[in-house]
């Protein structure tokens, strides 16, 4: 499964690549990426597993990037 989020106030190219890499890395996650262009997230998991990956991912943006709202694309 694949859900889509709105990065808003993410300005900088080089985080947003960390941020992918680091929610890459998380536990659950099949892949993710990040466009910086359109400013959207994509993040793959298991359907059974895909709430509480968004979970992980959303507190992850917030702790490291508190400046960027997490939005459901």
């Amino acid at each position: 499964m694949k859900r889509m989020l709105k990065l808003e106030g993410l300005d900088c190219a080089d985080c947003a690549a960390k941020l992918e890499n680091r929610i890459k890395a998380l536990d659950g996650v099949v892949n993710a990426g990040i466009n910086f262009i359109t400013l959207k997230c994509s993040v793959e998991a298991l359907d059974k597993d895909m709430e509480d990956v968004l979970e992980k991912v959303v507190k992850l943006i917030n702790a490291e990037h508190p400046e960027i709202k997490v939005k459901r694309a």
